[in-house]
């Protein structure tokens, strides 16, 4: 296909590269963990909540100068990292609030009236989103970690408002993030309501962690790679998402048969076993151990032990009792 100017250059399929990303949810439920396992990570740990993991870090991170600092390293010096993971933009935006205020001579973001301090803050983010394309280029993924908080929601299309999950950022830099994202995961323990006889509802469950992929009322979340709505938590998950190939199930070993099980407790006192069995009733002189009752063989197996000291005495006694 030609035009005016010349031939056309079309490019088809998909296209491989790093990843941006957002983990978000509540507080404790491993998000740092499992960033940790993704491909060569190195984090700018905004909090100090990383002190319990085997994880190469920045240290001393406390401004918002420190983490442009990190950053421009990545960018301009030869590394093995892979993954750049910001740990917490939460915290990411408290530092940058007080790098604007510093600057203005404010004592708080509030002292610049009418909002306009958080659209300073939110320009400010914006460029520095912009400023991560450097190590996109250079073949990093990017995550960045986020606390949730629950808040009030009014649909515009419809009466009333619920609560839900959203990211711990204020209004103005929040969608920034999201739009940024290539992968926004909510990460949260799965609890289930039920009701009791007294016809009161409690929640049970709270130990199961899952990774919500897909846009719904009770929470943000989406991604562009056609993952399930609901994951488990592990990187294992999306591991392919960022290059990775998860490793493959252990082949399930074949089922041995009851007769087979037995063979092996009775190896080497078959004929005593035999004998014990046939005094019984629960086999014929002639017979297989596959002839075995299943209930008795059951029972065989879960105390072999106390079985064999069966057979050894009938055994010593000459096969009488």
């Amino acid at each position: 296909m030609t035009n005016p100017a010349g031939s056309l250059t079309i490019q088809r399929g998909k296209i491989t590269r790093p990843q941006k990303a957002t983990i978000f949810g509540p507080e404790g439920v491993g998000k740092s963990t499992l960033a940790s396992q993704m491909p060569e990570p190195v984090f700018i740990d905004t909090e100090g909540g990383t002190h319990h993991l085997d994880v190469a870090r920045f240290p001393e991170i406390k401004t918002w100068d420190d983490v442009v600092a990190a950053t421009t390293e990545l960018a301009t010096t030869d590394h093995g990292f892979k993954t750049l993971v910001i740990d917490t933009a939460d915290w990411l935006e408290k530092r940058l609030a007080e790098h604007v205020c510093r600057k203005a001579n404010k004592d708080s973001i509030e002292d610049f009236g009418f909002g306009k301090g958080h659209v300073i803050v939110a320009e400010e983010f914006a460029k520095f989103l912009t400023s991560l394309d450097v190590l996109l280029k250079r073949g990093m993924h990017v995550i960045f970690l986020a606390h949730s908080t629950v808040k009030k929601f009014e649909s515009p299309d419809q009466a009333g408002s619920y609560d839900r999950y959203e990211l711990k950022l204020s209004k103005q830099v929040a969608p920034l993030l999201k739009e940024w994202s290539d992968l926004l995961l909510f990460a949260n323990y799965v609890t289930k309501v039920a009701e009791g006889d007294s016809g009161k509802r409690r929640g049970v469950g709270g130990r199961e962690r899952v990774l919500f992929t897909t846009h719904t009322a009770a929470y943000d979340s989406k991604n562009r790679h056609g993952l399930p709505e609901k994951l488990p938590f592990a990187f294992e998950s999306v591991a392919l998402v960022f290059g990775v190939q998860p490793p493959a199930p252990a082949p399930a070993l074949p089922q041995k048969s009851m007769a087979e099980r037995l063979d092996e407790v009775f190896a080497g006192r078959a004929d005593k076993v035999r004998g014990f069995l046939v005094s019984r009733s629960q086999i014929k002189a002639d017979g297989t151990w596959a002839d075995i009752p299943a209930n008795y063989a059951e029972r065989i197996l879960q105390d072999t032990a106390k079985f064999l000291d069966a057979v050894e005495k009938f055994s010593v006694a000459g096969g009488a009792q």
